[in-house]
């Protein structure tokens, strides 16, 4: 069985407090990929980042002091372009999901495993590094056309990065 986590792809990174053009030009790219993994009957995991009203407070929140994700709000909502219907929806506090890791290691047969979404250079790499300290052993891929970072620069430092640990771009 070949797994889809679609990380992030929520309205404040797409085009919200924290948006990029880059991030508006992948949205239809993502839309596809995920249209093409459920006609083959594959699994497609949702990931969502969540903070709460005291964001500012956290560490993150001192660190990148841009309100975002906040639960409950427009921005925290994966974006209408994308269709969730019955995916698994998975609320994180932070850049990676053990939940994330530990639900993909708990489904039967899974044989692939493929990341998309934003922001490479953040939390697609971080749950990346997740997957595969979890399951070294399964094949996993980013597609980069379906992936955009803070900077271009840094997606391809992150895309470079995930490449040298066995994590094959496409």
């Amino acid at each position: 069985m070949k797994v889809l986590c679609v990380i992030d792809m929520q309205n404040d990174f797409i085009d919200g407090a924290l948006g990029t053009k880059e991030a508006e030009a992948i949205v239809k790219n993502v839309a596809d990929k995920i249209e093409a993994y459920r006609k083959n009957g594959d699994t497609v995991i949702f990931t969502r980042d969540t903070h709460h009203d005291n964001y500012m407070e956290t560490q993150e929140g001192r660190n990148l002091p841009v309100p975002h994700c906040i639960k409950g709000t427009d921005g925290w909502q994966i974006s209408s372009k994308l269709t969730v219907g019955d995916s698994k929806v998975i609320d994180k506090p932070t850049f990676g999901s053990t939940e994330l890791s530990e639900y993909v290691a708990g489904l039967n047969g899974v044989s692939e495993i493929e990341l998309i979404g934003l922001c490479t250079d953040i939390c697609v790499i971080s749950n990346a590094m997740l997957l595969k300290a979890k399951l070294p052993e399964v094949k996993m891929s980013v597609d980069s056309a379906c992936c955009a970072g803070v900077t271009p620069e840094s997606h391809n430092n992150a895309l470079s990065a995930m490449k040298m640990c066995q994590i094959e771009i496409v």
